[in-house]
């Protein structure tokens, strides 16, 4: 007896469910119905036709599309959640639709109209996954889109779908800048600290607002019972009038801390409280009213009071050893604070400013390890941009730098932050045992801090490591949801070294997007895996660039070529284990280099 033959295409599936159905349904069951038919009506239907695709099936509070590419499942999507987003405005918030859209490209099996196997089921399990309001797509989704749609999707980490054996990555829609979070993982509570309010006279002084709300910051990220989002993520919601039930959404986080900071002369006075994300209950409340030397001390009765809210308990003893040194003058904090403001500006004179500001911190207050670690940041990217082709032990901005954080370490050995930035220097000096030593221990003192996070997974791909490395990297990025460019920058080697070159291509197609010739490391990495993914013509086009920029910027041996030019960028790509070398020199050699 002969078994039929099962009819099977590869296509991109989608599936959308409405957010709250039920409850919709048992506050007003017509108008809920009429307004979700309305919805499949008016808004899915003429899309899902205009990008060419058909409606598999409706069920009520959902629906299932198939599209012949997933340009079309991806542009439909975004354009549903737009003008749904739109016609909701001047709805109740109670009464709103909101969607969840997940997508799909895979192997289907074809049952008259219907569509059956692995690639819906994966469909409809990114859809339950999907923040409210946005889209989820599979990798495989993700593969397809590079360069064809203007619309960007942040990498959101591999998911563990139910009855779906292998993992599958995950990229979400970024929504009106604003890129929600997929649940977390862990079980502990995350908190985000927004920045506090400037209530002094003088707007100059945010920078003591915006000081004061990253130590609190900081506090926090020493207890092991939270997740505590970064700074730059909670940040990017200043000034926004944003429900915070959508900011936790958008953060993943399920309370907040928010305050505000009145300077006066010699005393400050900060009010904070706790606040529960999805209720917007009051949780706790307090006033300090103190001397400006007093304001750590503030900090740390502040942090235990909320940690002690959220999880009940704080761990003293264990926790004693992270406690940062104080410095003994405040006027050197407050000068630190202001080149801390700088540290992440690289426009023209900003990173001279802030040195300015660290040298004359130190100057004040010689025994300040972290004006130590700034100043070692600072003279490290004085060396990224004008040390091309130099030797390390020639290089004295790169000496400088590894002097300024083996200066902070004696000043204060229990600053996590301080054994990150010794074993970052000491990475880049290719010194692996020490940068591996200093890490680790940073890592074990401050786990929610994600500069610690991603500078650890960056060493584990540096050490042979990529496996390890991805899952540090993608703490970071659940630590950071709105995390700065420069994370991507670690995150596409990691990913490069796993042989994932799509996903490394992609990110760094968005780190040069704008301005390749400035970025000529990124340069090489992408012209290495254009070459492995067989897109010759644009991995020469790149390498073309890598060269060209090298050669404006050397300033090593006047003879070198490009085949110098490669030496150099393996030797400061850091690579310890002779396969990772080679995996580089191999997409190099492909687009076109002497490698």
């Amino acid at each position: 007896m002969t078994t039929p033959q099962v009819e099977r295409r590869t296509t991109a599936v989608l599936v959308a469910d409405v957010v709250g159905y039920c409850r919709l349904v048992e506050t007003n069951e017509e108008r809920a119905l009429a307004a979700i038919k309305e919805l499949w009506g008016a808004v899915f239907r003429p899309l899902i036709a205009e990008y060419r695709g058909r409606i598999v099936k409706l069920m009520g509070d959902g629906l299932i599309a198939e599209f012949g590419s997933v340009v079309g499942a991806v542009a439909c999507a975004a354009a549903v959640q737009e003008k749904l987003a739109a016609q909701q405005q001047q709805v109740a918030v109670e009464r709103r639709i909101v969607l969840r859209i997940g997508i799909n490209l895979g192997d289907v099996v074809i049952d008259g109209d219907d569509l059956l196997g692995d690639g819906v089921n994966v469909a409809a399990r990114l859809e339950q996954l999907c923040p409210p309001g946005t889209v989820l797509i599979s990798g495989s989704a993700h593969e397809q889109l590079s360069g064809k749609l203007d619309l960007h999707f942040e990498y959101v980490g591999e998911q563990h779908l139910k009855n779906i054996a292998r993992p599958v990555r995950t990229y979400c829609m970024d929504v009106g800048g604003l890129t929600p979070m997929l649940p977390a993982s862990s079980d502990k509570p995350a908190v985000a600290v927004l920045p506090f309010d400037n209530m002094s006279a003088d707007p100059d002084q945010a920078y003591f607002s915006d000081g004061i709300t990253e130590d609190v910051i900081t506090e926090l990220s020493r207890f092991r019972e939270l997740v505590v989002i970064a700074r730059n993520s909670s940040f990017a919601f200043r000034g926004q009038s944003m429900d915070l039930r959508q900011i936790g959404r958008v953060l993943g986080a399920e309370y907040f801390v928010e305050g505000s900071v009145r300077r006066l002369g010699d005393r400050v006075r900060i009010t904070v409280q706790l606040i529960e994300a999805k209720s917007g209950t009051h949780l706790w409340a307090e006033r300090y009213d103190r001397a400006m030397e007093d304001v750590f001390a503030i900090q740390e009765e502040m942090s235990q009071n909320i940690v002690a809210t959220v999880a009940q308990r704080v761990r003293d003893d264990r926790e004693v050893s992270a406690r940062r040194r104080r410095p003994e003058d405040m006027h050197a904090y407050d000068l630190f604070l202001q080149a801390n403001r700088l540290s992440d500006d690289f426009t023209p004179g900003s990173q001279e400013r802030a040195l300015s500001l660290l040298e004359r911190a130190v100057k004040i207050d010689p025994t300040f390890a972290r004006a130590y670690t700034g100043l070692a940041y600072a003279y490290f990217n004085r060396s990224i941009d004008n040390g091309i082709g130099a030797p390390r032990e020639k290089d004295e901005n790169r000496i400088k730098a590894l002097r300024f954080a083996e200066q902070a370490l004696v000043l204060d050995p229990n600053d996590p932050k301080v054994h990150c930035t010794l074993g970052f220097m000491c990475l880049t000096w290719r010194d692996f045992d020490r940068a591996e030593r200093h890490l680790d221990l940073a890592r074990t003192m401050n786990p929610n801090d994600p500069i610690i996070q991603i500078f650890w997974a960056w060493m584990q791909g540096a050490l042979g490591r990529p496996e390890r490395g991805l899952a540090a990297a993608q703490i970071a990025l659940r630590i950071n949801p709105r995390h700065p460019s420069w994370y991507n920058y670690y995150l596409s080697r990691i990913l490069f070294q796993l042989g994932r070159y799509s996903e490394a291509a992609v990110l760094l197609e968005q780190r040069t997007f704008d301005s390749p010739i400035r970025h000529p490391r990124d340069m090489a990495w992408r012209a290495a895996a254009y070459g492995h993914l067989g897109r010759i013509e644009e991995a020469n086009e790149c390498g073309d660039v890598f060269v060209q920029a090298v050669r404006t910027l050397w300033i090593g041996d006047p003879a070198a070529g490009p085949a110098e030019y490669v030496d150099w960028l393996v030797d400061v790509s850091y690579l310890r284990e002779p396969r990772d070398v080679e995996r580089l020199r191999a997409g190099l050699r492909l687009a076109g280099l002497p490698a």
